[in-house]
């Protein structure tokens, strides 16, 4: 795949440029008259640095936001901030240290983006080797300026580092002149910077020509007389450059490099088999490069006597299936080619892998231009539309081909091609996962139940992008369609969505270049939705609705690719040095990708037809057992009819009635077990817990337990998205699981019955999301069991905690182990017998960016060194068995193979942990208040006060009401939430998450409450649950975060939100 990049304008252009060099330049708007020989007025080439010789703050700020969350444009408008007096031009200037603008900065990014920013992490990044390279265009291009005789300069807005070096990652000894701000306390635009840079030149502004990527650079540069050069890409200002000055600025072939180490291919094999296939019987040298870019298959030039080829290869080492398809490109290509559609021309295809260790083929070195941004640098508004057309005929041409009379009717399996694909790209993405992907699993789940129903068959491309196309070098016509490698027959509206990805990704994105954050009115650009108009005119078509889907299925499949790419660096077998990065941007198109999922989702919804009229069935019972009996069933759904499996996933379930009938079922299942096995033992359970027992587990609940198990009501709390297997639980999603934990939630004892209970459900999830195999069988598998328990500590009593940023415990390296240091209370579950395993979060970095000081440990509750030094009550209240601790970890060794996932991933642990688990507490709440009014209710239907009874007192009434109002509402939020959270996603359901939570505990207190008031004295007595269910109601303001923060957030968020 990728091999469009071999051919991209740099690697192309140079080869036309000799000979058209002179025609073109006389059409270059403003090209300078060139001289005799080459030679030229100008003497001196002056150059900035960020942005024109290594990558710009600018570009480099927006891959880094992506990467660690941060609002786009942060950085930017961080460091604009303040003008001439801002912490940046200041710093540039030399007038503060870097420990005083990065706290400035700091500061003023974190005022911008509304959250704390880790600005160390952007400037290590900023400088470090890994990203201060220099372009090797640049590189190649100064010594060739250097040779002709001419000058060189740098001049650069820089900094001091900490070090009191000047940040010039640079060799000094490629320029004449180096002109750096910091030193001269003077900064770019400043004209005397320029002059100054003139001066030690010994150059008029007339004889120089000035290189910067800001235009108020260029523009007071121009005004002093010097010739500039706006630079959006390197390799296009160095052919502006080359216009100007009037010889070529490259030598050899551009964009290759000599052969990666682990991409090394036997010479004299090749050489022997390319004489006898060309019939060359020289004597002269084979020369061997390797094209920088290609992801997927190494790809190598080759000059052999007179000719130019490029060999195309499988990568070494074991592929994933199906992978890297060369054969099949070589086939298309030729069957293409005779069809009459512009391909390349191929030469061989030698699939004999004992010639250079895989198999491969030739075809000929190509001459032409590609378009590697798709923005289009350097072109008129309408030349660009008409590369766009020309790109969008081409694709129909293709789709057009009779690909049975082209002998290509077997060249893929006919019909059902997204169903294949889609299955293809999991196992593809299976086969290379290496670590959870929130997005894709979504994706997986999503892409089988929204697949079109029609789906037309012709020969697809399956990776037809801009940069895969070879244009004429004068006009724009497309002269070759490369990179065939995912070619087969099947629907081509794939094609034409993958043809748009670029219309949605942002221009900094590393491995393919976007427009979404460009002006393409401006630009002359056609938008996605135009090209997809302008296919189906072109193919006589009707409008396809559901565009989102296959704009959902183009990103998916790229996320797959780039998680393959990364599998393949990890072992040394990708072909681009660049190929790392990979990883990290395959979670960044994942959500892209459900992104239009969601949107998909939304178009469906608006289609639906108009649902039946709402039903409604509230009766409910004072007897705890009956509360949920199948007569008492709540009964308000807008969906009709049995839904089939997970119908939640794709509109809001209000009630059971519109689950699906086998969650339906569960539900039922679940209320029996309620009405004939728990309520009728709460008095017992609730003895048990008061008596001086209540440390040691209930062996009623044991059995519970047992019979939980055995009815298959047992690990229902995992999400479908983190369990998509259904390796660990029941496979349900939030909103399904939604209805089951408030059946739950009617008792206090219920959720442990069926090992659905805080924190063990969220400490499982940690370890099935992030824990290792090891981690898992040795106690993941105890706690899904019911076999063991555990306990989480994070809360500290010397430090508030609703910060979680804020613990001090400590986690330090020694000898092959982490030993930790820590005061710890508030730890559920720590004083239940069957505890063995705890949680741990401490720091092990302080002096790391805030959000990544923070680790996670998993501690062997019989590790020496933990003291528990009390159980905590709530209003008196002590949970029993489980209870609260207060806890000394002092010199606790822990194996380093316990860390989970890595040394300073606990705060995003942490956010993990709170995924689907954010909201089974106001799930359970909806049970809690549920059961409270039922209970008020049958209280005041018995009671008399005053000669009547009290169901006919005022008070009374307007409570029952009130009380009714308010749980439908918070029902309501919680189930849209829940729904939220399937369909887009967690991060996307924040603010549906913080709302609830401020509403649900808050609503079930006051519910509650009332209920005890209509009780009178007895609603304070263990008799009844309403003083338990009233103390966990109100201690989940702080357990599930303090209402204070959850306010901040949805007031943060609202105010985010356009009016």
């Amino acid at each position: 795949m990728y091999i469009g990049r071999l051919f991209r304008s740099s690697d192309l252009q140079w080869a036309w440029r000799a000979a058209f060099l002179r025609c073109i330049q006389s059409r270059r708007r403003g090209a300078h008259r060139w001289t005799h020989s080459g030679g030229s007025a100008y003497r001196a080439v002056i150059f900035d640095m960020g942005g024109v010789l290594i990558p710009s703050p600018g570009s480099v700020a927006a891959e880094w936001e992506v990467q660690n969350h941060v609002p786009s444009g942060t950085i930017l408008k961080a460091l604009s901030k303040g003008g001439e007096n801002g912490p940046w031009m200041r710093f540039m200037r030399g007038e503060i240290t870097t420990g005083d603008f990065l706290q400035e900065f700091g500061r003023l990014s974190s005022e911008i983006s509304k959250t704390t920013v880790p600005v160390d992490s952007f400037f290590s990044l900023l400088t470090s080797k890994q990203v201060a390279q220099q372009f090797p265009v640049m590189t190649e291009a100064i010594s060739q300026i250097r040779a002709k005789g001419f000058q060189t300069a740098v001049l650069t807005n820089n900094f001091y580092l900490a070090s009191g070096k000047s940040f010039l990652p640079l060799d000094r000894s490629q320029f004449d002149v180096v002109v750096e701000s910091c030193l001269e306390g003077v900064c770019k635009p400043d004209p005397r910077i320029y002059q100054l840079c003139l001066e030690r030149l010994g150059r008029q502004p007339s004889e120089s020509i000035f290189l910067d990527d800001l235009g108020p650079n260029l523009k007071a540069a121009a005004s002093l007389g010097i010739r500039t050069i706006k630079v959006n890409d390197p390799e296009t200002a160095v052919k502006e450059l080359e216009s100007l000055l009037g010889f070529l600025l490259h030598s050899g072939v551009p964009n290759t490099r000599p052969v990666r180490k682990t991409m090394e291919i036997p010479k004299d094999a090749l050489q022997k088999y390319l004489r006898d296939l060309l019939g060359t019987q020289t004597t002269g040298p084979l020369e061997l490069l390797q094209f920088d870019h290609g992801q997927s298959n190494p790809t190598y030039y080759i000059r052999l006597a007179n000719h130019q080829l490029v060999l195309r290869k499988k990568p070494p080492g074991t592929l994933l299936p199906s992978a890297h398809a060369i054969e099949r490109e070589f086939r298309v290509m030729k069957a293409l080619a005779s069809a009459g559609v512009p391909v390349p021309r191929v030469l061989d295809l030698c699939e004999d892998s004992s010639v250079i260790g895989t198999p491969f083929y030739v075809m000929e070195y190509c001459p032409g231009r590609i378009y590697k941004d798709p923005s289009l640098p350097g072109l008129e508004p309408s030349q660009r539309r008409a590369v766009y057309a020309a790109m969008n005929r081409v694709l129909c041409q293709i789709h057009s081909v009779d690909f049975q009379a082209a002998g290509l009717d077997g060249y893929g399996k006919q019909g059902d091609y997204l169903p294949r694909q889609v299955q293809t790209w999991t196992k593809q993405y299976r086969a290379a996962e290496t670590s959870t992907i929130p997005a894709m699993e979504r994706l997986i789940q999503w892409l089988p139940l929204h697949l079109p129903r029609q789906q037309r068959t012709a020969v697809v491309h399956g990776d037809f992008r801009l940069d895969n196309l070879l244009f004429h070098p004068e006009k724009a016509e497309v002269l070759a369609v490369l990179d065939w490698e995912l070619s087969t027959l099947g629907d081509p509206l794939a094609d034409v969505a993958y043809s748009c990805l670029a219309h949605y990704l942002p221009s900094s994105f590393p491995l393919l270049k976007g427009v979404s954050d460009r002006d393409l009115t401006q630009l002359g650009i056609p938008t996605a939705e135009e090209c997809f108009r302008m296919y189906c005119l072109h193919m006589d078509i009707p409008p396809v609705e559901n565009w989102n889907f296959y704009m959902a299925f183009s990103f998916f499949r790229m996320a797959a690719i780039l998680q393959g790419v990364y599998k393949r660096s990890l072992k040394g077998q990708a072909s681009s040095a660049s190929a790392e990065q990979s990883g990290k941007l395959a979670e960044f198109i994942s959500n892209l990708a459900w992104d239009f999922a969601t949107k998909e989702g939304f178009r469906i919804f608006k289609e639906m037809p108009a649902a039946k009229p709402l039903t409604r069935s509230c009766h409910t019972r004072a007897g705890p057992q009956s509360l949920l009996s199948p007569t008492g069933t709540r009964s308000y759904s807008s969906v009709s009819g049995a839904p089939p499996a997970h119908t939640s996933k794709g509109a809001l379930v209000f009630s059971v009635e519109g689950l699906s009938p086998q969650v339906r079922e569960l539900y039922d299942r679940l209320q029996r077990f309620m009405g004939q096995h728990v309520y009728p033992l709460e008095p017992e359970l609730q003895r048990h817990q008061a008596s001086v027992d209540k440390w040691t587990p209930s062996p009623l609940i044991e059995d519970l337990k047992e019979k939980a198990k055995a009815e298959g009501l047992w690990n229902l709390f995992l999400p479908l998205e983190t369990d998509p297997e259904r390796k660990y639980g029941a496979g349900l999603t939030n909103v399904e699981y939604a209805h089951l934990c408030e059946v739950m939630g009617m008792s206090l004892y219920a959720p442990e019955i069926f090992n659905c209970s805080a924190p063990d459900t969220g400490n499982m999830e940690v370890l099935v999301r992030y824990g290792t195999e090891e981690q898992k069988a040795r106690w993941l598998a105890p706690l899904l069991e019911g076999k063991a328990r555990s306990c989480f500590a994070m809360t500290e009593p010397q430090v508030a905690s609703s910060d979680a940023a804020n613990i001090e415990a400590s986690i330090r390296e020694e000898e092959g182990f982490y030993v930790i240091n820590g005061h710890k209370w508030w730890t559920s579950g720590v004083m239940d017998p069957r505890c063995q395993l705890c949680i741990f979060m401490g720091k092990t970095d302080p002096q790391a960016p805030r959000h990544q000081q923070q680790s996670m440990l998993l501690v062997p509750m019989d590790t020496p060194g933990i003291k528990i030094l009390r159980p905590l009550s709530v209003y008196g209240l002590e949970d029993a068995p489980g209870g609260h601790g207060e806890i000394r970890f002092e010199n606790v060794r822990v194996p380093k193979e316990n860390m989970i996932l890595g040394p300073g991933r606990g705060f995003e642990i942490a956010q993990g942990r709170l995924g689907p688990g954010r909201i089974h507490h106001c799930m359970r709440l909806i049970g809690f208040s549920e059961r409270a009014l039922a209970l008020m209710k049958a209280r005041v239907k018995s009671r008399v006060a005053f000669g009547k009874p009290l169901v006919e007192q005022g008070t009374i009434l307007a409570d029952i009401a009130r009380s009714r109002v308010e749980i439908e509402q918070a029902r309501l939020l919680v189930l849209k939430a829940a729904h939220f959270m399937d369909v887009a996603g967690n991060k996307a359901a924040a603010l549906d998450i913080a709302m609830v939570k401020m509403v649900a505990p808050s609503m079930a207190s006051r519910v509650i409450d009332r209920a005890i008031q209509a009780f009178g004295a007895a609603g304070l007595s263990s008799d009844y649950p309403l003083a338990q269910f009233f103390a966990w109601a109100r201690a989940l303001r702080f357990a599930d975060g303090p209402d204070e923060v959850h306010r901040v957030t949805v007031a943060k968020m609202e105010l985010k939100r356009p009016t």
